[in-house]
């Protein structure tokens, strides 16, 4: 931490859900999405504890890096542009989660918000399903150096965020392949740009800069984050004053410089390397 160091914790512990249901969805668009995850949290409550959000290339990479995985669609359903992995944990029974869960799935069918369901029948099935999901992040390795952003963007705003900046990177750099997934409950999104065919790794990553603006502008015109799960770290630091209100760096600053004046705590990160240095300017002389 750049404020401290933990010296103990407390920890609440929960018994363990006696049921759990997982399912794979297709969907036509990120808008049908966004509508599921409120028809699951409207039919689920506390006990949806899953909505993993795919792009559909995301999942034809993973089968096609790791070919012992499968995609569980045929035809049109496996081509659709969306997918999410959603997951019911109930403290009731087996029957209860399974009745309540297949409600909610075949509603959303029922009006066409979703365009196909796979549910997993026994554990082992929705670890695969799980497995698919946590894959992509390997499949993306292994094709390639990309361009990667951890972000926060309000759910109301997903799709504009979505669909808006696929089109300003195609734009401004025609060709690069979108790899988007995340945790849409949230609205933490791993929006990432990768090279396509057109496209020699070391020429994306020498353009870098310039996508991470772009996509951070965009971030900011919804009133999202730069940084969501990943933190800032360095590699956002120095984009972090200008996305970030004046009066707020200053309070951090100054946090930091009355907690770790010698900044020893986590150097370099977030601040920078003077982050324990107090600034005056945006907070004028009488604030304390």
């Amino acid at each position: 931490g750049t404020l401290g160091v933990i010296t103990a914790a407390t920890l609440k512990l929960h018994p363990l859900p006696v049921a759990r249901c997982t399912a794979l969805l297709a969907l036509d668009s990120i808008e049908s999405a966004i509508v599921m995850l409120g028809r699951a949290r409207a039919g689920l409550g506390a006990s949806l504890t899953g909505f993993e959000l795919m792009a559909g290339n995301c999942l034809q990479d993973v089968v096609r890096c790791f070919p012992q995985q499968r995609l569980p669609f045929e035809g049109a359903s496996a081509e659709l542009p969306w997918f999410a992995l959603l997951e019911l944990s109930d403290s009731e029974s087996e029957a209860h989660a399974r009745e309540r869960f297949e409600v909610v799935i075949g509603e959303a069918i029922e009006a066409g918000c979703v365009q196909d369901a796979v549910i997993a029948e026994s554990m082992a099935q929705s670890h695969a399903l799980w497995h698919l999901r946590e894959s992509i992040p390997l499949a993306g390795r292994m094709s390639g150096e990309d361009v990667k952003h951890d972000v926060s963007i309000p759910v109301s705003r997903m799709a504009e965020f979505v669909v808006g900046t696929n089109a300003a990177l195609q734009a401004a750099f025609p060709g690069i392949r979108h790899v988007i997934f995340g945790h849409l409950g949230d609205g933490n999104l791993h929006y990432n740009v990768a090279r396509g065919a057109d496209w020699a790794e070391g020429q994306l990553l020498a353009r870098q800069d310039d996508v991470y603006a772009l996509v951070h502008h965009r971030v900011h015109a919804v009133g999202g984050s730069i940084s969501a799960e990943h933190g800032v770290g360095q590699l956002k630091r120095d984009a972090l004053p200008e996305f970030k209100d004046p009066v707020e760096m200053a309070l951090m600053h100054r946090i930091k410089a009355a907690l770790d004046p010698q900044g020893i705590m986590n150097p370099g990160k977030v601040l920078g390397r003077h982050g324990a240095q107090p600034l005056s300017h945006p907070l004028g002389e009488k604030a304390s």
